[in-house]
């Protein structure tokens, strides 16, 4: 299997990805609490019929730190760079949680170069309180429980990513996530996920045109990202479709890896 490792020279520093596999391009952009190593149950999967292409986002190790952390708004400008450098004429993007940032506004940019979107536990730079149907309310008393149930876990070295119920069905990856996610080392994450905030602002009626196909995945037990917006957000846009997850938390494509990537795999098949 073929498989390259790159450094990207980038305004901030180089920014590192990983090629494996061979076929059409699919684009992985992890969570605040991961780099290009999330993806590993992924790659392999994926490898065999498509060039998969990991990357670790600007400021998350071993892509150079960044004086100050990272800025979100940045994200969209270096996955652009990263597609040129590889000369990738069309992609398939899968993003997790503050992926979806990246790719979200990739996909705005340039919906003639993207087959096929996937967001994964998250909303990218859609306001998730906006999103809301019911106004607010449903979100705000998701917010207050999550809150509740983030702090209790975290007294008991639960990351919120997995949650309890991931914790405890599957320890060793548990273990697995909290130790990639240590990876970014001193990193400040409260500064990044203020970037994150500040630019989720779009609506859906902004996104009332955007025809790019796009599979909204979501975990039930979710306490990071409202699952419910996913369906909210699904039915707004013209071509998407959701699947939410049982016994699952934040972070289905590594808690869940084999459901994940047969709903992925389906989900690129219909959209060549």
């Amino acid at each position: 299997m073929q498989r390259t490792v790159g450094k990207l020279r980038r305004p901030f520093g180089n920014l590192h990805y990983e090629v494996t596999g061979s076929g059409p391009a699919v684009v992985f952009a992890h969570g605040l609490g991961g780099n290009h190593l999330s993806w590993w149950q992924q790659v392999t999967h994926f490898a065999p019929h498509y060039t998969c292409v990991a990357f670790a986002h600007r400021g998350f190790a071993p892509s150079d730190p960044i004086a100050g952390g990272p800025d979100a708004a940045d994200y969209r400008g270096d996955l652009e760079a990263l597609i040129d450098h590889l000369k990738f004429s069309d992609v398939r993007l899968v993003g997790q949680s503050m992926g979806g940032w990246t790719m979200l506004e990739y996909a705005i940019a340039h919906p003639q170069r993207v087959k096929a979107l996937v967001l994964s536990s998250t909303s990218g730079t859609i306001d998730r309180r906006g999103a809301d149907p019911s106004g607010g309310k449903d979100y705000d008393a998701w917010s207050a429980q999550a809150e509740a149930a983030i702090k209790a876990g975290l007294a008991r070295g639960i990351h919120p990513a997995m949650g309890a119920g991931g914790a405890g069905r599957s320890p060793a990856l548990h273990l697995l996530y909290k130790s990639i996610d240590e990876m970014a080392g001193a990193l400040d994450k409260e500064k990044v996920r203020a970037t994150l905030r500040r630019t989720a602002k779009r609506t859906l009626d902004e996104l009332k045109d955007f025809t790019v196909p796009t599979l909204l995945i979501a975990g039930a037990d979710d306490v990071v990202f409202p699952p419910f917006l996913a369906s909210a957000i699904a039915a707004k846009l013209p071509c998407a479709e959701v699947h939410t997850l049982p016994d699952c938390s934040h972070s289905p494509y590594f808690e869940h890896a084999a459901r994940f990537n047969s709903l992925v795999a389906a989900f690129l098949t219909l959209h060549r």
